[in-house]
Protein backbone atom coordinates (compact mmCIF):
# COMPACT_ATOMS: atom_id res chain seq x y z
CA UNK A 1 0.00 0.00 0.00
CA UNK A 2 1.31 3.49 -1.36
CA UNK A 3 0.69 5.64 2.25
CA UNK A 4 -0.01 9.46 1.99
CA UNK A 5 2.85 11.70 2.92
CA UNK A 6 1.33 12.26 5.85
CA UNK A 7 1.79 9.07 7.43
CA UNK A 8 4.55 7.88 8.99
CA UNK A 9 6.35 5.59 6.85
CA UNK A 10 7.14 2.58 10.20
CA UNK A 11 3.18 2.90 10.45
CA UNK A 12 1.41 -0.56 10.62
CA UNK A 13 -1.84 0.11 8.66
CA UNK A 14 -2.77 -3.67 8.77
CA UNK A 15 -4.89 -3.59 11.60
CA UNK A 16 -7.80 -1.05 12.08
CA UNK A 17 -7.35 1.92 14.64
CA UNK A 18 -10.15 2.97 16.89
CA UNK A 19 -8.78 6.73 16.21
CA UNK A 20 -8.82 6.74 12.42
CA UNK A 21 -12.41 4.64 12.59
CA UNK A 22 -13.76 7.72 14.88
CA UNK A 23 -12.37 10.08 12.06
CA UNK A 24 -14.45 8.14 9.31
CA UNK A 25 -17.93 8.57 11.43
CA UNK A 26 -17.02 11.60 11.57
CA UNK A 27 -16.74 12.36 7.77
CA UNK A 28 -12.82 12.95 7.79
CA UNK A 29 -10.58 11.64 5.30
CA UNK A 30 -7.45 9.87 7.38
CA UNK A 31 -8.01 6.78 7.45
CA UNK A 32 -7.50 3.86 5.57
CA UNK A 33 -9.51 0.91 3.62
CA UNK A 34 -8.97 -1.10 6.85
CA UNK A 35 -10.48 1.47 9.55
CA UNK A 36 -13.07 1.93 6.67
CA UNK A 37 -13.91 -1.93 6.43
CA UNK A 38 -14.15 -2.12 10.43
CA UNK A 39 -16.10 1.20 10.83
CA UNK A 40 -18.65 0.08 8.16
CA UNK A 41 -19.07 -3.34 10.59
CA UNK A 42 -19.60 -1.32 13.70
CA UNK A 43 -21.72 0.50 11.91
CA UNK A 44 -24.06 -2.41 10.56
CA UNK A 45 -23.49 -3.37 14.13
CA UNK A 46 -25.28 -0.37 16.11
CA UNK A 47 -27.11 1.25 13.42
CA UNK A 48 -26.63 5.00 14.81
CA UNK A 49 -22.65 4.65 15.79
CA UNK A 50 -22.57 7.90 13.48
CA UNK A 51 -25.05 9.83 15.66
CA UNK A 52 -23.49 8.42 19.16
CA UNK A 53 -19.56 9.61 16.97
CA UNK A 54 -20.82 13.14 16.11
CA UNK A 55 -23.28 13.55 19.27
CA UNK A 56 -19.79 12.83 21.49
CA UNK A 57 -18.49 15.51 19.68
CA UNK A 58 -20.73 18.18 19.78
CA UNK A 59 -20.52 17.08 23.36
CA UNK A 60 -16.98 17.82 23.59
CA UNK A 61 -16.87 21.44 21.74
CA UNK A 62 -19.90 22.83 24.50
CA UNK A 63 -17.66 21.30 27.16
CA UNK A 64 -14.69 23.03 25.85
CA UNK A 65 -16.86 26.45 25.87
CA UNK A 66 -17.87 25.69 29.29
CA UNK A 67 -14.06 25.32 30.46
CA UNK A 68 -13.21 28.32 28.59
CA UNK A 69 -16.10 30.29 29.86
CA UNK A 70 -15.66 29.03 33.34
CA UNK A 71 -11.77 30.86 33.31
CA UNK A 72 -9.72 28.08 32.11
CA UNK A 73 -7.32 28.91 30.22
CA UNK A 74 -5.16 25.84 30.05
CA UNK A 75 -6.72 22.46 28.40
CA UNK A 76 -5.24 18.94 27.90
CA UNK A 77 -6.33 16.38 25.78
CA UNK A 78 -5.74 13.34 26.12
CA UNK A 79 -6.65 10.76 23.89
CA UNK A 80 -7.55 13.69 21.47
CA UNK A 81 -7.40 11.60 18.20
CA UNK A 82 -7.14 12.78 14.92
CA UNK A 83 -8.29 16.39 14.30
CA UNK A 84 -11.12 17.12 12.77
CA UNK A 85 -13.36 20.71 12.09
CA UNK A 86 -14.29 22.22 15.30
CA UNK A 87 -11.19 21.01 17.21
CA UNK A 88 -10.65 21.70 20.90
CA UNK A 89 -7.91 24.39 20.36
CA UNK A 90 -10.03 25.96 17.30
CA UNK A 91 -13.25 26.06 19.66
CA UNK A 92 -10.92 27.37 22.85
CA UNK A 93 -9.15 29.97 21.33
CA UNK A 94 -12.47 31.46 19.39
CA UNK A 95 -13.56 31.94 22.80
CA UNK A 96 -10.28 32.93 24.45
CA UNK A 97 -6.91 33.45 22.02
CA UNK A 98 -4.90 33.36 24.87
CA UNK A 99 -6.33 30.07 25.59
CA UNK A 100 -3.29 26.96 25.35
CA UNK A 101 -3.99 23.44 24.57
CA UNK A 102 -1.95 20.52 24.72
CA UNK A 103 -3.02 17.50 22.57
CA UNK A 104 -2.19 13.78 23.74
CA UNK A 105 -2.75 10.51 21.67
CA UNK A 106 -0.37 7.44 20.99
CA UNK A 107 -1.71 7.19 17.43
CA UNK A 108 0.59 8.28 15.08
CA UNK A 109 -1.64 9.50 12.51
CA UNK A 110 -3.25 11.60 14.90
CA UNK A 111 0.19 12.88 16.17
CA UNK A 112 1.41 13.72 12.42
CA UNK A 113 -1.82 15.37 11.19
CA UNK A 114 -2.09 17.11 14.46
CA UNK A 115 1.58 18.26 13.85
CA UNK A 116 1.01 19.44 10.23
CA UNK A 117 -2.54 21.87 11.46
CA UNK A 118 -0.53 22.98 14.98
CA UNK A 119 2.78 24.03 13.25
CA UNK A 120 1.97 28.42 12.48
CA UNK A 121 0.04 27.87 16.17
CA UNK A 122 2.36 28.47 19.27
CA UNK A 123 -0.18 28.51 21.76
CA UNK A 124 -0.86 24.66 21.19
CA UNK A 125 1.26 21.32 20.59
CA UNK A 126 0.47 17.64 20.46
CA UNK A 127 2.58 15.04 22.36
CA UNK A 128 2.64 11.37 21.12
CA UNK A 129 2.30 9.61 24.06
CA UNK A 130 0.29 7.22 25.78
CA UNK A 131 -1.98 8.38 28.52
CA UNK A 132 -1.71 5.65 30.45
CA UNK A 133 1.50 6.83 31.93
CA UNK A 134 0.49 9.97 33.73
CA UNK A 135 4.19 10.66 34.52
CA UNK A 136 5.39 10.46 31.31
CA UNK A 137 3.34 12.59 29.88
CA UNK A 138 3.40 15.55 32.14
CA UNK A 139 7.10 15.00 32.08
CA UNK A 140 6.88 15.87 28.24
CA UNK A 141 8.54 19.10 27.66
CA UNK A 142 5.47 20.41 25.64
CA UNK A 143 3.29 19.84 28.84
CA UNK A 144 5.89 21.94 30.46
CA UNK A 145 6.13 24.57 27.86
CA UNK A 146 2.29 25.37 28.24
CA UNK A 147 0.50 23.47 31.04
CA UNK A 148 1.16 25.75 34.35
CA UNK A 149 0.12 23.24 36.91
CA UNK A 150 -0.46 26.25 39.78
CA UNK A 151 -3.19 27.62 37.54
CA UNK A 152 -6.44 25.59 37.06
CA UNK A 153 -6.73 23.03 34.37
CA UNK A 154 -9.10 21.92 32.22
CA UNK A 155 -8.72 17.77 31.85
CA UNK A 156 -10.19 16.44 28.77
CA UNK A 157 -10.50 12.60 28.80
CA UNK A 158 -13.72 12.31 25.31
CA UNK A 159 -14.56 8.87 24.92
CA UNK A 160 -11.18 7.60 25.34
CA UNK A 161 -11.15 5.44 28.63
CA UNK A 162 -13.41 3.13 26.93
CA UNK A 163 -10.46 2.05 25.17
CA UNK A 164 -8.64 1.57 28.30
CA UNK A 165 -9.48 -1.89 29.97
CA UNK A 166 -9.86 -2.70 33.80
CA UNK A 167 -6.47 -4.08 34.31
CA UNK A 168 -4.84 -0.82 33.17
CA UNK A 169 -7.00 0.83 36.46
CA UNK A 170 -8.92 4.17 34.35
CA UNK A 171 -10.28 5.38 37.74
CA UNK A 172 -6.42 5.89 39.27
CA UNK A 173 -5.86 6.99 35.77
CA UNK A 174 -7.91 9.90 36.14
CA UNK A 175 -7.09 10.15 39.95
CA UNK A 176 -3.18 10.55 38.88
CA UNK A 177 -3.72 13.79 36.41
CA UNK A 178 -6.45 14.83 39.01
CA UNK A 179 -3.53 14.78 41.61
CA UNK A 180 -1.48 16.81 39.28
CA UNK A 181 -3.80 19.95 39.21
CA UNK A 182 -5.22 22.70 41.38
CA UNK A 183 -8.53 22.68 43.08
CA UNK A 184 -10.65 24.80 40.57
CA UNK A 185 -9.46 22.51 37.53
CA UNK A 186 -12.11 20.96 35.95
CA UNK A 187 -12.48 17.15 34.02
CA UNK A 188 -14.90 16.64 30.83
CA UNK A 189 -15.36 13.14 30.15
CA UNK A 190 -17.53 10.86 27.84
CA UNK A 191 -17.68 7.19 27.53
CA UNK A 192 -19.58 4.85 25.93
CA UNK A 193 -22.30 3.21 28.22
CA UNK A 194 -22.67 -0.60 28.80
CA UNK A 195 -26.35 -0.57 28.34
CA UNK A 196 -29.16 0.93 25.50
CA UNK A 197 -31.12 3.62 27.07
CA UNK A 198 -34.08 1.38 26.02
CA UNK A 199 -32.44 -1.61 27.85
CA UNK A 200 -31.77 -3.69 24.34
CA UNK A 201 -28.41 -4.82 24.82
CA UNK A 202 -27.66 -7.19 21.62
CA UNK A 203 -26.71 -3.97 19.60
CA UNK A 204 -23.56 -2.96 21.64
CA UNK A 205 -22.39 -6.60 21.86
CA UNK A 206 -22.01 -6.55 18.37
CA UNK A 207 -20.65 -3.78 18.08
CA UNK A 208 -18.30 -4.04 20.92
CA UNK A 209 -17.50 -7.34 18.47
CA UNK A 210 -15.80 -5.11 15.83
CA UNK A 211 -13.51 -3.60 18.22
CA UNK A 212 -12.22 -6.37 19.55
CA UNK A 213 -9.77 -6.83 16.23
CA UNK A 214 -8.87 -3.80 16.53
CA UNK A 215 -5.46 -1.89 18.13
CA UNK A 216 -7.47 -1.04 21.32
CA UNK A 217 -10.98 -3.30 21.83
CA UNK A 218 -13.92 -1.37 23.35
CA UNK A 219 -14.70 -1.96 27.27
CA UNK A 220 -18.43 -0.77 28.09
CA UNK A 221 -19.15 0.34 31.44
CA UNK A 222 -22.21 1.47 33.38
CA UNK A 223 -23.56 4.19 34.28
CA UNK A 224 -22.65 4.33 38.12
CA UNK A 225 -18.99 2.88 36.91
CA UNK A 226 -18.58 6.01 34.97
CA UNK A 227 -19.71 8.34 37.87
CA UNK A 228 -16.69 6.60 40.04
CA UNK A 229 -14.37 8.06 37.41
CA UNK A 230 -15.52 11.81 38.55
CA UNK A 231 -14.42 11.30 42.17
CA UNK A 232 -12.88 14.06 43.27
CA UNK A 233 -14.69 16.13 41.46
CA UNK A 234 -18.02 18.36 41.93
CA UNK A 235 -20.07 17.37 39.21
CA UNK A 236 -21.86 20.64 37.00
CA UNK A 237 -25.46 19.84 36.16
CA UNK A 238 -26.75 18.23 34.70
CA UNK A 239 -24.25 15.17 36.08
CA UNK A 240 -23.60 11.98 34.26
CA UNK A 241 -26.14 11.68 31.25
CA UNK A 242 -26.07 11.19 27.31
CA UNK A 243 -24.43 13.02 25.89
CA UNK A 244 -27.29 14.52 23.76
CA UNK A 245 -28.79 15.68 26.45
CA UNK A 246 -25.48 17.17 28.36
CA UNK A 247 -26.58 21.08 28.05
CA UNK A 248 -28.08 21.06 24.70
CA UNK A 249 -27.51 23.94 22.51
CA UNK A 250 -30.62 25.71 21.40
CA UNK A 251 -30.44 24.32 18.04
CA UNK A 252 -29.65 21.06 18.85
CA UNK A 253 -31.00 18.04 16.84
CA UNK A 254 -32.01 15.50 19.26
CA UNK A 255 -32.02 11.81 17.44
CA UNK A 256 -34.86 10.02 18.23
CA UNK A 257 -32.70 7.15 19.09
CA UNK A 258 -30.25 7.91 21.69
CA UNK A 259 -26.82 6.80 21.46
CA UNK A 260 -25.46 5.09 24.64
CA UNK A 261 -22.87 7.59 25.77
CA UNK A 262 -22.51 9.33 28.55
CA UNK A 263 -20.69 12.79 29.43
CA UNK A 264 -19.78 15.23 32.15
CA UNK A 265 -18.33 17.78 33.59
CA UNK A 266 -16.68 18.08 37.50
CA UNK A 267 -14.78 20.56 39.00
CA UNK A 268 -11.93 19.48 41.51
CA UNK A 269 -12.71 20.54 45.01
Amino acid sequence: MELPDWVPATMDVTKPSPARMYDYYLGGTHNFEVDRDAAERAIAAMPYTIQGARGNRDFLRRAVRLLVDSGIRQLLDLGSGIPTVGNVHDVAQRRDPTTRVVYVDIDPVAVAHSSAILRSNPLAAVVQADMRDVDAVLGCREVKDLIDFSEPVGLIMASVLHFVPDSSRPAEIVAGYREAVPAGSHLALSHIGAEEPDNRNSMLADFKAVYQNTTNPVVLRTRPQILTLFEGFDLLEPGVVLVHQWRPDADQEVPAKLPPGYGGVGVKK
